[in-house]
């Protein structure tokens, strides 16, 4: 069963998510740019022009399996909203294919990017993109566009007044947001476990993570290899659960910077003592052959297959990275991904509490810029109309078609619910990403969700009982101290044309060119050198003195608006 989750597709665009890597959400702001009252003439008359349009084409901000001839699709297509949605997915770099594609002319009606500043900039930058606020106040025309909370739709507002984008994936009443899931933890293979003498009560410290590892790394996969103790996948900045077990706050909600409020002052993530003591303890471990020696150069299919084979004996990280279906296919001990079992974060000397990794934020997630060159604009509006429909369950509708044609309610509506159609779901819950693509385009994000029913936790199907181990998981690691809600210091957005604005790519290259190199390093000597050297890069290259200071100053400036 692939659930529908807060960030599935929006953290493999991470990296693009204000280019840390660390974060996802936004609390939303336009970014500057040339807002004018011409840009504003040509979206009306994109309008006037697209009256009888049925299609568009939307390019996606991140890889997919596309398959534009998908059952919901036809759905849209031929029933509701009556538009025919064709995909186009991003090869390679998100931003790399951005800038290509903003410097050749423009997309060519509209882009669906995970929010962040960088990838707005580029947007309202380029002048090719449609000024949207006029649409938001058309009740008559387009209520689910006018449902949107006032709330976001302020704090996307430029100077000028304008908005660029339209946001989804949010939460339909921020003032009772949806709680959220968790995905962040240490995942151990029970079976290693126990063959090793050890419980799960011996790795309630690092020290005993350390020891167990060790032990691990003496047993064989079914090929007879020996295990790899410890592995994450480092292209999705799995290793900050290792920097939150040490404390460190690797997580905001929209803003430029972990950081984290201790009492008066403010502690910036990579002026934490612990973050380099996470660090060096992972250098340790890769020294002695007990980290995953590619951790820092596998890609996603690598790291899954790993996960899968049996080939690892604890994975720190997020569990859908090692790809959930692995064990909600299995309905029983008959492969290696059944064994896995989520533990509390190991406690470390010193460490009172586990740094945050996951803020609970109701604003938007994604975005949706409109080409200026469009000639589909009312078949764009028309869907997203349909999409930000605020129903609880918007989010099941708009991923698997309404209620009564593929699934359906087992007890009674916003109660439990199960797949009706048995080619749908043998479809979707295969894991082939062909196959999946054939039911659905995925695309739950251009909706909302809401704390009045979530899909997760309401899906009546106890079979395979591998299913159960994901919502077990989750609700597990949620209660483990990583998450908390947002705080004002975990929302400070770029200014734009700001020192952030500028400097955030650099800051960003820095970051995965030290963190491959502290882990790699070859001695205890080696390791102080790249830390030396990862702190000059910070001032020089970044401008890390600088950065700090602005963000003091963005900070004080809303605080006081």
């Amino acid at each position: 069963m692939k659930f529908h989750r807060l960030s599935s597709k929006k953290l493999a665009a991470g990296a693009l998510a204000l280019m840390l890597g660390l974060t996802a959400c936004s609390g939303g702001s336009g970014s500057g740019g040339s807002g004018t009252a011409g840009n504003a003439e040509t979206g009306a008359a994109a309008g006037s022009n697209s009256g009888g349009s049925k299609s568009f084409k939307l390019w996606l901000g991140w890889s997919a399996t596309i398959n534009n001839d998908s059952m919901v699709q036809k759905y849209w297509r031929e029933k509701e909203p009556g538009i025919d949605v064709q995909l186009e997915a991003t090869q390679g770099d998100a931003l790399t294919a951005l800038n290509l594609k903003l410097n050749t002319g423009g997309f060519e009606d509209a882009a669906i990017f995970s929010r962040g500043d960088v990838v707005n900039s580029a947007m309202v930058n380029s002048g090719t993109i449609l000024p949207l606020e006029q649409y938001f106040n058309m009740p008559d025309k387009y209520p689910g566009l006018a449902s949107i909370p006032k709330k976001y739709l302020d704090a996307m507002k430029d100077k000028d007044g304008h908005i660029w984008s339209i946001p989804s994936w949010f939460d339909q009443n921020p003032d009772d947001p949806w709680p959220g899931w968790a995905s962040l933890g240490w995942f151990v293979r029970s079976d290693v476990l126990e063959k090793t003498g050890m419980t799960k009560d011996d790795l309630k410290t690092i020290d005993g993570v350390e020891k167990f590892l060790k032990l691990a790394a003496q047993q064989k996969d079914a090929s007879g290899k020996n295990l790899i103790p410890l592995s994450f996948l480092s292209d999705a900045n799995d290793e900050n659960v290792i920097l939150s077990t040490f404390g460190v706050t690797t997580a905001t909600a929209g803003g430029v910077i972990p950081v984290e409020k201790k009492g008066d002052s403010y502690q910036f993530i990579y002026d934490d003592p612990q973050y380099k003591a996470a660090y060096k303890w992972m250098n340790k471990l890769y020294r002695e052959n007990l980290l995953d020696h590619e951790a820092i150069t596998d890609k996603s299919e690598r790291y899954r297959e790993k996960s899968k084979s049996g080939r690892i004996a604890v994975n720190a990280g997020g569990f859908f990275n090692m790809d959930a279906h692995i064990w909600e296919v299995l309905n029983g001990p008959t492969e290696p991904a059944w064994y896995y079992e989520t533990i509390p974060y190991p406690k470390v000397d010193g460490v009172s509490a586990i740094g945050t990794n996951q803020i609970i934020n109701p604003y938007p997630g994604n975005d949706t810029y409109i080409s200026k060159k469009t000639k589909n604009l009312d078949a764009i509006l028309k869907f997203y109309d349909y999409t930000l429909t605020q129903k609880p369950e918007m989010q099941q509708v708009v991923n698997e078609g309404p209620a009564g044609v593929y699934w359906n309610w087992t007890d009674k509506p916003l109660g439990k619910w199960k797949f009706t159609d048995s080619n749908y779901q043998q479809l979707h819950d295969s894991g082939d990403a062909a196959k999946v693509a054939s039911t659905n385009p995925g695309l739950y994000m251009t909706s909302s969700y809401s704390n009045e029913w979530y899909p997760w936790w309401n899906y009546d199907v106890t079979e395979p009982k591998g299913r159960q181990k994901t919502i077990d998981f989750t609700q597990a690691i949620g209660k483990m101290g990583g998450v908390r809600v947002a705080e004002p210091q975990d929302m400070v957005k770029a200014k734009p044309g700001g020192l952030w604005e500028k400097y955030l790519p650099e800051l960003e290259n820095v970051r995965k060119e030290f963190k491959a190199k502290l882990i790699m390093a070859k001695d205890a000597a080696a390791f102080e050198a790249a830390w030396n050297d990862f702190r000059s890069a910070l001032e020089k290259r970044a401008h890390w003195s600088e950065l700090k200071k602005e963000w003091f100053d963005t900070l004080k400036e809303s605080s006081n608006s």
